[in-house]
């Protein structure tokens, strides 16, 4: 094994002042509180007095002085032949005034409270079942991508480079316009088309382009969370208008009636999210006619529509109307998440808007991925890796369904009906707390979201969003069995908060 070099840093301990004299003093002083502060911690090395010496532009017999000073403190440990270390076993009490006088002096704004909150609510989830997305075992993708990120990356146009393009590689935005117009229906060229990291860039620079000033925005009641937590971050959650969902997806009157001026609409319309219906075609007709008369623009949300298990995917949206829609794709959920890369569609008049907001956050997609995952589309490997997690994603779902049927009483807990997606959704009966219930599984080794929080003022039904991952049969079975024993118990803290509404909670 290769040795690793060490390289010892020079602490930052400021100007030692050479009129007050007694240096030796000052410098002993001076590292006290590095320590102190966190500078040097319990067991690093500090550099030779001869190396210290030549930076501070004092004599080493004054660095001497010191370090011997602080190792009979306690300090500092040395060995001869050795380095000389911050003592390993120094442990040092916090300086309350310290801390309160920096909580006291700068307050944080309410916007920086209100993304510290988004951090908590968007933390990893771990690749447990029932987590959204976990490409593991036989939904990943195979060997392929492998052997084309080795041939791309070292040499090929994926090696490292300048700056790329903002828009995305050009071949990419090729391979993603064919694919789109071949499987979602979507009527555009590879100009329109610009590389994001993701479903939620695309949202972000939507919100960006297309809302000015107070203008507001319709979004789906329920809704993803990536969306609501944008518009409330923003400094105005007032521009925020929730329409309901019903069984044809988004109440485009109800809309109209909230706020018939919005300047733009967000939907989930191939499977609505979280809830899983697609937007009925009367109501997609109604909302592009409402767009065209007030001049305002649909986001099209399509983050998982190619997962449709009776039938073939709906159509996109954007079909209907490419100049007024904007459609968002990602492939974070058929491949991985952590490959980061998605795409925006839009209208050829948003184009240079859209690439301009690109540039003050991230100035361009990264190269390498891009061109691996061109060569991965444009040799037909997406559409045969798509034809087989479609298979498998069906052979979880069934699992899932199967399982929770003999797990949990229907008065208790039922499935929202859907035929596609990577999700289910699982209603809980009798004042269940979904959002205890996703406390009490996550502590148990079970990933699941609750719904309601998905619902304006967190005031929604209680469910748990189900994640169709790569696990197994034996897998799923045991997280259903610790998934229904926190549903129980969670049951008993309901009868225990309402025992006059005991017999209709059942466990």
């Amino acid at each position: 094994m290769a040795r690793k070099p060490k390289a010892v840093e020079v602490p930052a301990i400021g100007m030692l002042d050479r009129a007050a004299g007694h240096l030796g003093r000052q410098l002993a002083q001076a590292l006290r509180e590095a320590v102190r502060r966190g500078d040097l911690k319990p067991g690093e090395v500090l550099p030779s007095t001869r190396t210290l010496a030549a930076s501070l532009h004092v004599a080493r017999g004054t660095v001497v002085e010191a370090f011997e000073q602080l190792i009979a403190e306690g300090f500092l440990q040395s060995q001869p032949g050795s380095d000389t270390r911050v003592a390993q076993s120094l442990t040092l009490p916090a300086d309350p005034r310290a801390r309160s006088s920096a909580v006291e002096t700068a307050p944080l704004p309410e916007r920086a409270r209100l993304f510290a909150q988004v951090a908590r609510q968007f933390s990893a989830v771990p690749q447990a079942p029932f987590a959204v997305s976990v490409p593991i075992g036989p939904a990943a993708p195979d060997d392929v991508w492998r052997r084309l990120g080795n041939r791309l990356r070292a040499r090929g146009p994926g090696a490292p480079a300048g700056y790329g393009d903002p828009q995305g590689a050009l071949a990419l935005r090729e391979a993603v316009a064919d694919y789109v117009r071949k499987s979602r229906s979507v009527r555009c060229e590879a100009d329109q088309v610009i590389i994001t990291s993701g479903t939620q860039q695309g949202l972000y620079l939507s919100c960006q382009v297309l809302l000015d000033g107070d203008a507001s925005a319709w979004v789906e009641d329920p809704a993803y969370r990536g969306i609501t937590a944008i518009l409330e971050s923003s400094g105005r959650p007032e521009r925020m208008i929730r329409v309901p969902v019903d069984a044809e997806g988004l109440n485009v009157d109800e809309g109209i009636k909230l706020a018939p001026h919005a300047r733009a609409a967000f939907v989930t319309s191939s499977h609505q999210y979280p809830l899983g219906m697609p937007l009925s075609m009367a109501r997609r007709n109604a909302l592009l006619t409402w767009a065209r008369a007030n001049n305002a623009w649909v986001v099209e949300d399509d983050y998982d529509s190619e997962l449709r298990y009776a039938g073939h995917p709906f159509p996109s949206l954007q079909g209907l109307d490419p100049n007024r829609v904007v459609y968002l794709g990602t492939f974070s959920k058929i491949l991985f998440p952590s490959l980061r890369l998605g795409y925006a569609v839009v209208p050829q008049n948003l184009v240079e808007a859209f690439c301009g907001a690109r540039v003050l956050m991230d100035r361009n997609p990264p190269n390498a991925d891009q061109h691996v995952l061109a060569a991965f589309i444009a040799e037909g490997h997406l559409d045969r890796h798509i034809r087989r997690i479609r298979g498998v994603y069906a052979d979880r779902r069934a699992c899932i369904i199967e399982t929770l049927g003999r797990r949990l009483p229907k008065e208790v807990a039922w499935l929202q009906p859907s035929d596609q997606g990577m999700h289910l959704v699982l209603w809980l009966g009798g004042g269940v707390d979904d959002k205890l219930v996703a406390s009490l599984a996550g502590e148990s080794g079970v990933a699941v979201r609750a719904v309601s929080p998905m619902y304006s003022n967190g005031k929604g039904p209680m469910g748990l969003i189900l994640g169709l991952g790569g696990f197994s049969d034996a897998e799923i079975e045991i997280a259903t069995q610790r998934l229904a024993a926190c549903i129980e118990a969670a049951a008993k803290a309901a009868r225990r908060a309402n025992p006059h509404d005991a017999a209709t909670v059942k466990a």
